[in-house]
């Protein structure tokens, strides 16, 4: 009688699902489905030192754009996260949720019924049931679209950030409460049923980065009755340049403290910004892990 390949390996089933988490839930993951909403995905870094029950593993959620280019971000920190004890966690928002082919409806934090920002921290609470661990708190980075996700999450849940960077929006929200939702901070409360702290956002370390030569406006410039359009839409500047250094002078004005890096011959491209951000973080890692073995 012939023997299957299954039966010849000699492998037992627990050592076959053994083998199989280690190749799909450490290192660079698989593809996950949201638990508690499965139109939701994300992929995940897992560095080994999370095998270790006493290491001090740290998080990175890296937002994708309107490409969605969630699995390439996931590689593009799996190094970071290898050497820097992070796990990395980077989500899917697919394009057109609720049916309509909406492509920027997570940008705005809320789409219809969906909370994204909840989303995100259900996410992070089903990563630390998945692997034992808490992360109270997190560093998060976003291009493009998703650096606008990042510029209005960390207006709405900045005790919940070790780091925010934010990579050249096409559009702000200023921090100004003169200027209604979403062009500033004016009815945040009423929107979202909490209020905005400042003293909070002024602890988090803030970089902004964008390209020198990030110049098209085609995708950026807001044209009335279209998309998202409200009055003041296109006030905070041209270029996404101009439109992060008019964000910048908002924090600056209000004490958040922000290292703005604009990087010389890069155009409209998340992956070049990379390497500028992974610095960031690594120094304010260093610093955050000094204060901690005090």
């Amino acid at each position: 009688m012939s023997t299957s390949s299954h039966e010849t390996a000699g492998a037992t089933p627990g050592d076959a699902n053994t083998r199989a988490q280690a190749l799909y839930d450490y290192g660079s993951t698989t593809v996950f489905a949201h638990r508690n909403d499965p139109r939701f995905a994300y992929t995940l870094y897992v560095p080994p030192a999370l095998q270790d029950p006493s290491n001090n593993v740290e998080l990175v959620v890296a937002m994708h754009g309107t490409g969605r280019q969630f699995i390439g971000y996931r590689d593009a920190f799996a190094a970071f996260g290898r050497w820097n004890n992070c796990v990395v966690l980077c989500p899917l928002f697919p394009v057109g949720v609720l049916g309509d082919g909406n492509r920027s409806g997570y940008k705005h934090l809320i789409e219809g019924d969906i909370r994204y920002d909840r989303v995100l921290l259900d996410m992070i609470d089903e990563v630390g049931s998945r692997y034992g661990k808490t992360f109270d708190s997190f560093a998060l980075f976003g291009f493009s679209g998703g650096g606008q996700f990042v510029n209005r999450f960390a207006y709405l849940h900045p005790e919940r950030l070790w780091a925010a960077s934010i990579g050249a929006p096409g559009s702000v929200t200023l921090l100004d409460a003169g200027r209604d939702w979403w062009v500033g901070l004016r009815g945040f409360e009423q929107r979202f049923g909490k209020r905005f702290d400042l003293d909070a956002l002024r602890r988090v370390p803030v970089q902004m980065v964008v390209g020198k030569a990030d110049l098209e406006t085609w995708e950026i410039t807001f044209q009335e009755g279209i998309g998202n359009y409200m009055p003041g839409a296109n006030d905070a500047g041209a270029t996404r340049p101009e439109r992060l250094k008019t964000l910048q002078k908002t924090f600056e004005a209000a004490g958040v403290k922000v290292q703005f890096d604009e990087l010389p011959n890069v155009a409209h491209n998340g992956m070049q910004a990379v390497e500028t951000v992974q610095e960031f973080f690594a120094k304010t890692l260093r610093a955050r892990r000094a204060q901690t073995v005090r």
